[in-house]
Order: C-alpha cells, then sequence, then structure tokens
C-alpha cells in the first residue's frame, strides 16, 4: 500500500510538472554565447546578460564592442554567434546568409563641448539640416557663424567615425550619404569621439544617446551638450522641439517620431543563418524580446512596438 501511495505522489508530480506553464525562469539553459559589434548596443547588452544570468547561471557571455562594422564581419565568419549592427543590413551581406533580428531602438544626436564660445547660440538657434550637411559633407560651413549665425571669428572643428559603425552611418543617412562621405577628424569608437569633443572647446561631432547621456542620472553627460536639431527649419528651437533636456524625454520624442529616422534607427542583433537549431541562443533572443524589453528604457534605449516585437519573434520559428 505504501508502494501504490508512492507512485501515485510521483505520477502526480509528472503530470504538475508537464502541464504546468513555462516561464523563461523554469527551463534552465547552459552553455555560452558571444556577441561583439557595435558600441551603440553594448551597454544594452551588457544589462540583458546581467538579468539573463540572474534566471539561467549556466549561461556564458563575450561580450565586446567594436562598431557595427566588425559585428557583422565576425557574425559571417563565424567568430561569434550573435553581431550587434547598428545600421540597416546591406543586400550583400543578407546574401552572405545574414540573419537579422531587431532587438531595440536609439538614436543618433549632434553633440558639442559644453564650454563652446557659442553655446547660447548653438541650443537656442538648433542646427538646421541644411547646416548639418554644409558642416560633415559639403565642408562650405567652416566657421561658428557660418553654421549658427553667431559672432564671426572661430572655426569649427569637426569630428567623425574612423571605424565601420552604423552611427557614423546613420548620420550620414540622414544627409542622403554614406559614412565615407563624412568629413572631419576620424576618431574611434563612440567613447573616443564623445573624449574628443570633450577636449575641444571648437568641436562638434556626434554620438550614439547611450554615450551623450547619463543612463543613472538621465542628464547630459558632463563636458557635452546634446545640440538640438531646428526641425521646422525656422531659425529657433520652439517648444515642441526642445526635448533634450533629458534622456527620458528624448526617448520619448523618438519613441513618438518626433526626432527624425535617421538618425533615429533600430538595433539589430545579427547571425549567420537562422538560429532555430541553437536553443542556448534562440532562447535568449526570445527572451530579450519578451522580459528583456522591460529594461531597455532604463537602460537608455526604446523599446520595440509589439507587432514589431511578433515579427521578429516568428523569424525564430
Amino acid at each position: 500500500m505504501k508502494k501504490l501511495y508512492i507512485s501515485f505522489l510521483l505520477f502526480t508530480v509528472i503530470i504538475f510538472s508537464l502541464s504546468a506553464p513555462k516561464t523563461y525562469g523554469q527551463d534552465k539553459r547552459s552553455g555560452q554565447i558571444s556577441i561583439s559589434g557595435a558600441f551603440a548596443l553594448y551597454p544594452m547588452v551588457i544589462r540583458w546578460a546581467d538579468e539573463y544570468r540572474k534566471i539561467n547561471p549556466d549561461v556564458r557571455f563575450d561580450i565586446s564592442a567594436g562598431g557595427a562594422g566588425k559585428g557583422i564581419s565576425d557574425a559571417l565568419n563565424g567568430m561569434v554567434e550573435i553581431g550587434m549592427v547598428s545600421r540597416e543590413i546591406y543586400p550583400e551581406e543578407l546574401k552572405k546568409g545574414a540573419f537579422p533580428v531587431a532587438v531595440t531602438k536609439d538614436a543618433v544626436v549632434a553633440v558639442v563641448n559644453e564650454s563652446n564660445p557659442y553655446l547660447n547660440e548653438i541650443l537656442t538657434k538648433g542646427l538646421k539640416k541644411d547646416a548639418a550637411n554644409n558642416i560633415w559633407i559639403t565642408g562650405r560651413y567652416t566657421t561658428w557663424a557660418q553654421a549658427f549665425g553667431a559672432k564671426p571669428g572661430s572655426p569649427i572643428h569637426i569630428y567623425t567615425r574612423s571605424d565601420a559603425c552604423g552611427a557614423a552611418e546613420m548620420w550620414a543617412k540622414f544627409f542622403g550619404k554614406k559614412q565615407e562621405d563624412l568629413l572631419g577628424v576620424g576618431v574611434f569608437g563612440d567613447p573616443g569621439l564623445a573624449q574628443a569633443v570633450k577636449k575641444d572647446p571648437l568641436g562638434i561631432g556626434f554620438n550614439n544617446i547611450g554615450y551623450a547621456y547619463d543612463a543613472a542620472t538621465r542628464k547630459q553627460i558632463k563636458g557635452l551638450k546634446v545640440v538640438p536639431i531646428d526641425l521646422n527649419n525656422n531659425g529657433k528651437i520652439d517648444s515642441d522641439e526642445d526635448f533634450y533636456g533629458s534622456m527620458n524625454d528624448l526617448i520619448s520624442a523618438i519613441a513618438s517620431g518626433k526626432y527624425p529616422s535617421p538618425p533615429s534607427r533600430e538595433l539589430y542583433f545579427v547571425m549567420k543563418g537562422n538560429p532555430k537549431n541553437n536553443k542556448v541562443l534562440t532562447e535568449f533572443i526570445r527572451w530579450v524580446l519578451s522580459d528583456g524589453q522591460k529594461f531597455v528604457n532604463d537602460a537608455g534605449y526604446i523599446a520595440l512596438p509589439g507587432e514589431r516585437i511578433n515579427t521578429e519573434q516568428k523569424k525564430l520559428e
């Protein structure tokens, strides 16, 4: 009778375990995921990895930043399982087997030194698209007077990215151009470009928002000022164009479509081929597209709309 009772208990436990709804915390995974690429996505992926390991401590991550170009190259060459890419995927990359999954959004912003002698004019008048084009593309504007109507006398020191990256690609796309069309002193990486502008009172550059704002305080990083874009081209920043005071304000503007696209954009995980047979990898990506989205705004990014998430989830089926 005692054996029969124990058998009944075991049978009940088995049936309950089969019928209980699965969550990411119940179905434990183990293994390693290697990731490289875009500086833009790097801080978000570090946060995702930290949160994911709380429910799957046996999954190990190897994550490095080096630019979107390196990320997609590493993925296509089998050096990593995920390439972080902060631009659209090129047709030739898709032909080589690139399999992109959108995971979040962010944006690129123009930045100047907070000690810029013309800061008041810059923040009051804003940057017209045509003026930005004449700074980074045509080279016609070489002084702050030309670009912002400031008092004449000082030259603009222009900075751009030296590495193949999504930030430069999307900033150039704002003008209908490519990264190689951008003028300026080339600096490697988002941190490097931000540091170059911090050191130069006459410098102007561009950064992903994660390198222009402090994720903890939500304020602009000390030493930098984000340049507002004069969206209606009327020579001043109106109240509905003034959303740069905090990271939260800018994120809301990007999510609502007030900030232009480009330079706002989707960020991607890129694999070589559909990873559906790699359970460790696909479970992580599915988590990023579900539970992982709740960490996005806190980290300074923009969550994907529900319809977009559904589309990306279906790719992994």
